[in-house]
């Protein structure tokens, strides 16, 4: 009886120990906002989101749907957020990408590999992002012009005007009901319990890509290819997708930074595997190849997934870094409206939660893929 009442006194003191942190916390938040509103008013500062109904009357360089200087506060912070999450997604894909395939090289009892992978690792991941954001943008504005820019089996070009790309012949609605066509099949794919991540991964991969030639078959205009291709016409480009200098130098600088800290992760991962399994895959006469696929990265990727998440977060972090450049993500569009609104504590706090929703977004992803990989008892 006495372990009892022991236990209900305690359960009763954590119950009241919390509700005190509780308040103490709310009132500290109470006395931060009165003290900001007092201020403001002080200062003859208005408060509120009631900004962002508001026409901004200004221009940035990028954008994935259509803009104009006319657009509200709202719609602009909401095309920020957009480019800060396209950037973010395309160089976590490609760093994790080339960082596996560096990781492995590093991993390689080849010589010659392993010396570029180390050279690779050292170079990028000892040299301050910034510093190589600086260095690429510098390289590509310096780039030749349309006329001599340089040509890539006459659909790929090159200059100081951007990145020239062949890209689908559809609206750009149809994209994105076909990116979340792609998001669907993968969330079917990767519920499949009879294959493993790796044969998971290709067969999203070869479906991904037959449902894009699909789609783009059949909403294409119908005098038209499926793909449109960039040409030029005189100081210009007509067709295809034009790539700006500033997403051009984003892109490359993240990603090679990114890349080198998760080769570095990949190459920890395969070095955890026991050297018992590859001996025994040997023995069974399995390929090198075949023991990478069945044997190394599968038991890796345990080991890989949870710093390589954090690498992730951490790519998404520093597309802020695009405000050196001008790039018009989303940290760029709220400090240039701090400067033409003065509403700094909503625009820093609409930013904290943008942040705060991609990057808890990606640990919940992680989290999943950390509970697919796991070792299942029977």
């Amino acid at each position: 009886m006495d372990a009892v009442a022991l236990k209900a006194r305690r359960k009763r003191r954590d119950l009241f120990l919390q509700g005190l942190l509780v308040v103490s916390v709310a009132l500290v938040i109470w006395v931060a906002v009165s003290t900001a509103q007092t201020k403001l008013t002080e200062l003859n500062m208005a408060s509120g989101f009631g900004f962002l109904e508001r026409a901004t009357g200004w221009a940035y360089s990028f954008s994935l749907i259509d803009r104009s200087i006319d657009d509200s506060y709202s719609r602009t912070l909401l095309i920020g957020f957009m480019n800060t999450l396209f950037l973010g997604l395309i160089c976590i894909v490609l760093s994790t990408i080339l960082g596996f395939a560096i990781g492995t090289a590093r991993d390689a009892r080849q010589l010659g590999f392993n010396a570029f992978a180390t050279v690779y690792i050292q170079l990028f991941r000892n040299l301050p992002l910034i510093l190589q954001l600086v260095f690429w943008y510098a390289v590509l504005i310096h780039m030749p012009g349309p006329r001599q820019a340089f040509s890539l089996g006459d659909a790929v070009f090159l200059s100081n005007r951007g990145l020239m790309l062949p890209a689908l012949n559809v609206s750009p609605g149809v994209v994105l009901a076909l990116f979340a066509g792609l998001v669907l099949l993968g969330v079917v794919i990767f519920r499949l319990k009879s294959l493993h991540f790796l044969q998971k991964l290709g067969l999203w991969l070869i479906a991904g890509f037959v449902l894009t030639l699909g789609v783009a078959s059949i909403f294409a205009p119908a005098d038209a290819s499926i793909f449109s291709i960039p040409a030029q016409k005189g100081l210009r480009f007509q067709g295809g997708l034009t790539v700006s200098i500033e997403l051009v130098a984003m892109i490359l600088a993240i990603t090679l930074y990114g890349s080198a800290y998760i080769a570095e992760v990949v190459r920890g991962g395969l070095h955890e595997v026991p050297s018992g399994l590859t001996e025994a895959g040997k023995a069974l006469g399995l390929s090198s190849r075949s023991i990478w696929f069945h044997i190394k990265m599968p038991m890796a990727l345990r080991t890989i997934m949870p710093p390589l998440g954090n690498q992730w977060i951490f790519i998404m972090k520093a597309t802020t870094l695009g405000v050196a450049i001008g790039f018009s993500d989303l940290f760029y569009i709220v400090s240039t409206s701090i400067t033409q609104s003065g509403q700094t504590l909503e625009l820093m706090g609409l930013l904290m939660l943008s942040f705060l929703l991609i990057n808890y977004s990606l640990a919940q992803i992680v989290n999943f893929i950390n509970a697919r990989l796991a070792l299942k008892g029977h």
